[in-house]
């Protein structure tokens, strides 16, 4: 049911029309680009960690990866990610349908640096074959995230 909840999140800002199913899976940043006809860093992945026994989610562009310095400098602790059992458990989407809208309330949501070279950029609608295609205008102002971060590397201003 997490697409409804990532849907009834959404209806608050008039977006919920917004998420679209397909039919084919998109479970994984290659797998969506691939549905979605677009390049991969234009996917916004939303990985999972936990930072002192409390879950976080950081949305990054497709093409990012974490960076362990500048996580560690920035967290002052070790990446460690949520193990995939416990994602849905913890976040409250299954892996592959992580989203940064209707998450657990607890939850902290950070948006990497590597998403504001984007005019625009897809992130998984609560599904494994549902996304929303949103403005960094919209993410930024829709997401309620708890600031901007630079944690990642291996992508380039471009």
């Amino acid at each position: 049911m997490s697409i409804e909840n990532v849907r009834q999140h959404l209806k608050k800002f008039k977006l919920e029309k917004r998420i679209v199913e397909h039919e084919e899976v998109g479970d994984t940043v290659e797998h969506a680009a691939q549905v979605l006809g677009c390049d991969e860093k234009q996917i916004a992945k939303s990985l999972t960690f936990s930072i002192n026994s409390a879950p976080i989610l950081i949305v990054l562009a497709g093409d990012a990866k974490v960076d362990n310095q500048k996580f560690k400098a920035f967290f002052h602790t070790r990446p460690k990610m949520l193990l995939f059992k416990d994602v849905e458990k913890l976040i409250g989407h299954v892996p592959g349908a992580v989203t940064p809208f209707a998450v657990k309330k607890n939850v902290k949501i950070y948006l990497d640096k590597s998403l504001s070279r984007f005019p625009y950029v897809y992130t998984a609608g609560g599904s494994l074959n549902s996304t929303i295609k949103l403005s960094m205008i919209e993410l930024e102002k829709y997401v309620e995230h708890n600031g901007w971060i630079d944690v990642t590397k291996g992508w380039a201003l471009n």
